[in-house]
């Protein structure tokens, strides 16, 4: 199977297009003919610096509004052909893409389509060229791929095939059973979008918010999965249209595009339980069982300001590095690590971000396995000098250039804190406040970035993704989707808001990219935890009386218990016998970072969305003058 991307996916210049779907590894692309028509230069240009990238221009489209014409309108689409004939032969293409008709004076008739392509075929075939046939969602006449393989069928001409494409496919929920039947050979080209469920019109749909597979909420797989019964093993390409996309940086977006495709026909094969021709196997998706450790790149102020935070929630010095000016502080099954080194990463990450999370630390079952797989789906590797018998453990990049570190039981990674730390006494250890484990980990990132890091996350793990949700803060609107596994051992909050009046955007704009804005702590005590931290001088972030007049009214609790949330700043949510109380420090960094604290019960598996406008209309108030506040 060959894999190619439509330079309609990428932003910049043509030749910037090109270089970048070159470098992410692509062996063809489809070339748009926007991107033609405002190139400075010949048809025969582009064909030479496909050539000098190693690119084959597989297909050239759209050539929109040809069958079903009346005269004299249809002797003008055929001339128009022959002149998208002629620049094709410069381009060095032989295919041409058709999309069905959506021109007012189009005419219905299958019969009097097949007849048009027939002849557009024997045209083509002229030349030694091809054209293959496309059933917009929106098209005047022919919406449903199944009437434009029928036409594709009675054109009956070896140069004239059929386009599959899955967002025109899926949109309308047509049913995916006649893809079996078709016959592969005149599958001439698959092209792949995914997209999030919404409800619109299917041309805006198509137009603004098209993604890579795997980045939203169509049914790829099963799509998928028919494509497999034909036996189909051509040109499978991407074709998305996004306003995040021409927002981003090309070379991350071509990047992206390729690993959403090795993603899904590794997947693919795994359903089938063959290879896809091809392809080559991945590594299986990595089983995490929980976070090792969170990183911080510290300096002296930074450091003071969070290890007196830390006191107070109850964390010990635990351990200090045998070489460097790193320590571990610990509470439970909880590992927070300060880095407070001149020199290196953490070091670089400082000067950059700001005293933030430089890194994490993934228990999973397979460390090298996962770096491999990491590896193999483009993401960025990270080595740097370890000290005589030091662990050297795998890492990958983050977000904004951060560290996502790999532990396992297998190769005795897990064995970091005997190896590379030696156990300090804590001259004045603080009373723990019940804290057991991360819970969950939030981040922030600029909003043409969200999807790429969602794919990064579900591409690599054996976890699933949640739908998006809207979340109102003062600032504006921050969409935020949930990527985690399971059992829970992983969940990654992933924030972005077009807005840069918002706390997200402030914060990924004070670090310069994002990053760990907040982590949150799991108790199995919420009531005790924060009693323990009242006691150790910690500052809860306020929360307004109103909310808890409110609760009184729509929650069925207690008062008692409403009185000591209301005592303690603690916030609630329900989902139906399962509860979940969670509070928040105030600020600890100068980017904005905090800490939450949170009990789950019955089984709860949200994150107290409900809660987050009053949360950051509350957190809006601390803010320096100048930001948006509310109250």
């Amino acid at each position: 199977m060959r894999t190619a991307i439509a330079t309609v996916c990428l932003s910049g210049t043509l030749r910037e297009k090109l270089e970048a779907i070159a470098a992410a590894g692509f062996p063809a692309v489809e070339i748009f003919e926007n991107d033609l028509l405002y190139f400075n230069g010949a048809p025969a240009d582009v064909r030479r610096l496909a050539e000098d990238l190693g690119l084959e221009i597989a297909v050239y489209q759209p050539f929109r509004d040809f069958e079903g014409m009346p005269e004299p309108q249809r002797a003008k689409v055929f001339a128009r052909a022959e002149r998208k004939f002629d620049t094709m032969a410069e381009l060095g293409c032989d295919f041409l893409m058709v999309c069905s008709n959506v021109s007012p004076y189009s005419l219905r008739g299958i019969d009097r389509a097949a007849a048009d392509f027939h002849e557009l075929g024997e045209r083509a075939a002229g030349r030694g060229m091809r054209v293959a046939y496309e059933a917009l969602a929106w098209g005047r006449h022919v919406s449903d791929y199944r009437d434009a393989w029928e036409i594709v069928r009675r054109a009956d001409h070896p140069a004239v095939g059929f386009v599959l494409d899955s967002f025109h496919v899926l949109v309308r929920g047509t049913d995916l059973r006649p893809i079996r039947a078709i016959s592969k050979d005149k599958i001439f080209l698959v092209q792949m979008a995914d997209a999030p469920k919404l409800e619109m019109d299917y041309l805006s749909w198509s137009r603004h918010y098209r993604s890579f597979p795997g980045q939203g909420d169509l049914p790829i797989e099963p799509f998928m999965d028919a494509l497999a019964a034909t036996g189909f093993d051509g040109l499978l390409s991407l074709e998305i249209f996004s306003d995040r996309f021409r927002a981003g940086s090309a070379r991350g977006v071509a990047v992206d595009g390729r690993r959403s495709l090795l993603f899904m026909l590794d997947e693919l094969g795994r359903r089938l339980g063959s290879l896809v021709p091809g392809v080559a196997p991945l590594p299986e998706r990595a089983i995490c069982e929980g976070v090792e450790f969170v990183e911080f790149a510290v300096d002296e102020v930074g450091g003071a300001k969070l290890e007196s935070l830390l006191r107070g929630l109850g964390f010990t010095r635990a351990a200090k590095h045998r070489s460097k000016a790193v320590e571990r502080w610990s509470q439970g099954g909880i590992n927070l690590v300060l880095n407070r080194e001149k020199e290196g990463f953490a070091h670089s990450f400082l000067v950059t971000h700001g005293p933030s999370v430089c890194a994490i630390a993934l228990k999973v079952e397979d460390a090298a396995a996962c770096a491999d797989r990491a590896t193999a789906l483009l993401d960025q590797p990270f080595r740097q000098p370890v000290g005589p018998g030091e662990l050297d453990i795998p890492a990958v990049r983050g977000v904004a250039g951060s560290l996502l570190y790999f532990v396992d039981q297998k190769s005795g990674l897990d064995r970091l804190w005997d190896v590379d730390f030696e156990p300090t006494q804590d001259a004045d250890p603080p009373a723990a406040a019940g804290l057991v484990a991360v819970d969950h980990l939030s981040q922030a990132m600029l909003y043409e970035e969200m999807l790429s890091w969602l794919l990064f996350y579900s591409s690599l793990f054996q976890a699933a993704k949640s739908p998006v949700q809207d979340v109102v803060d003062p600032g504006g609107i921050v969409q935020s989707q949930v990527v985690e596994t399971e059992d829970g051992s992983l969940r990654i909050v992933l924030n972005a808001s077009q807005s840069h009046q918002t706390l997200a955007s402030r914060f990924v704009s004070d670090g310069f990219g994002g990053g760990v804005q907040h982590v949150a702590f799991g108790s199995a005590d919420i009531f005790g935890t924060v009693e323990q931290l009242r006691q150790n001088g910690v500052a809860l972030l306020p929360i307004p009386e109103n909310y808890y007049d409110d609760l009184e009214v729509r929650a069925d609790l207690p008062a008692e218990t409403i009185d000591r949330m209301r005592a303690g700043n603690i916030l609630y949510d329900r989902e139906g016998t399962a509860e979940f109380f969670h509070a928040y420090t105030q600020p600890v960094l100068d980017g904005g970072f905090f800490f939450e604290i949170v009990e789950r019960r019955g089984g709860y598996r949200g994150f107290g969305a409900v809660n987050a406008p009053v949360r950051l209309a509350a957190q809006s108030r601390l803010l320096p003058p100048g930001m948006p506040r509310v109250g």
